[in-house]
């Protein structure tokens, strides 16, 4: 392994390693990938895998992660089957009273071509017909889906591997200095020079935000997800909340605490979480659950990505967000394109780093 690289990418999750596959297509630059553990070993193999779009807001956050998702079957045909699967995207509402805000969804995100239907009790029952009878109805889109994690990664990695990207795992970045306008990446059992670095390390990008002195406003949201027996089929869609996987398995998950990188689970939190998937669907009291696990999410603070350069230091970028899975696809081409040419066929300004230290709001 040579100790000098065109790009390091510091980071191996779904995003890391989708930017080292794009960026590599070209063959135009040597990329090092440097991870502190193992691919799928954070955030990326502990997660529910969705492809989501259709309630994803501001509108255009949501016409971004809908032209991620379009991406999808493209990439199949480049790095192998992910097991992507559009099942639609049903989230269900119990109250009348969420009517109006549904229509307003909808009529918002139709602006930017996102297509929902707000439907009523029987139109849902009519697409699920184990959900709960108490609902009042749901929004749906067509566009919404879910991957398999571990094979995209694994994928993503295979695929960059073949076009030569270096990977260096169990390495922890310690130290990062500039050195006559290059990079030296100092880890724990290497050092390396790079003319670009890229922050790509999900939970923990903060702390390698602050080795180049950058203060990267994020916060670590747990979620704890439930995993029951393999039951016959129940649920065709990705509902809000949970998702069935092929081999029966029923994946739910709705929390969000903020407690540090902490992946433990927890006795309340499972009983809640099993109590809000019974009143959604209601067959599920009967099903035993096999197993439960923690994930750590990485969420900027106004909840929106944070993609593209670092502002005050040339040849510094930043790739961090919530919904990795969804918008791995564009990441990765985006930051293709900022890194080779400079500019991005998609305006990143509402996504830039600077925007936290500038008075107005993209939101």
């Amino acid at each position: 392994m040579s100790n000098q690289y065109d790009v390091v990418i510091i980071g191996s999750g779904v995003v890391g390693s989708s930017i080292a596959f794009h960026l590599s297509e070209s063959r135009q630059k040597e990329i090092l990938v440097i991870d502190k553990d193992y691919p799928l070993s954070g955030t990326s193999g502990s997660t529910q895998a969705w492809v989501w779009v259709h309630n994803k807001t501001p509108s255009w956050y949501g016409e971004l992660s809908m032209l991620s998702a379009e991406l999808y079957p493209f990439l199949e045909r480049k790095i192998g089957d992910v097991e992507y699967k559009r099942t639609g995207g049903i989230a269900p509402f119990f109250s009348e009273s969420d009517r109006d805000s549904a229509r307003r969804l909808a009529e918002k995100q139709a602006e930017v071509g996102i297509e929902i239907d707000v439907l009523n009790r029987d139109q849902v029952l009519e697409k699920e017909p184990a959900l709960s009878p108490n609902i009042a109805g749901a929004t749906f889109s067509k566009i919404d889906g879910n991957v398999n994690p571990f094979r995209l990664v694994e994928l993503y990695i295979k695929a960059a591997k073949k076009n030569h990207v270096q990977f260096s795992f169990y390495n922890p970045v310690i130290a990062i200095k500039r050195n006559k306008g290059m990079f030296k990446v100092i880890t724990k059992n290497d050092v390396f020079m790079a003319k670009q670095v890229i922050m790509a390390a999900g939970p923990w990008t903060k702390e390698v935000g602050k080795l180049l002195g950058v203060d990267i406003p994020v916060k670590q949201v747990r979620g704890q997800i439930l995993v029951t027996e393999p039951l016959a089929p129940l649920i065709k869609h990705t509902i809000g909340g949970m998702r069935q996987a092929d081999n029966g398995e029923v994946l739910i998950g709705y929390s969000k605490e903020e407690v540090g990188y902490d992946r433990r689970t927890t006795l309340d939190v499972i009983q809640d979480t099993a109590k809000m998937a019974v009143e959604y669907l209601p067959d599920l009291a009967k099903a035993n659950i096999v197993r439960c696990f923690a994930g750590v999410r990485v969420i900027p603070n106004d909840g929106l990505p944070i993609l593209g350069p670092v502002p005050t230091i040339d040849n510094a970028y930043i790739a961090v967000m919530h919904s990795g899975i969804t918008l791995s696809p564009i990441v990765g081409t985006v930051m293709t394109e900022l890194l080779m040419h400079g500019e991005t066929s998609i305006d990143l300004k509402k996504l830039r780093l600077d925007r936290f230290n500038e008075s107005n709001s993209y939101v």
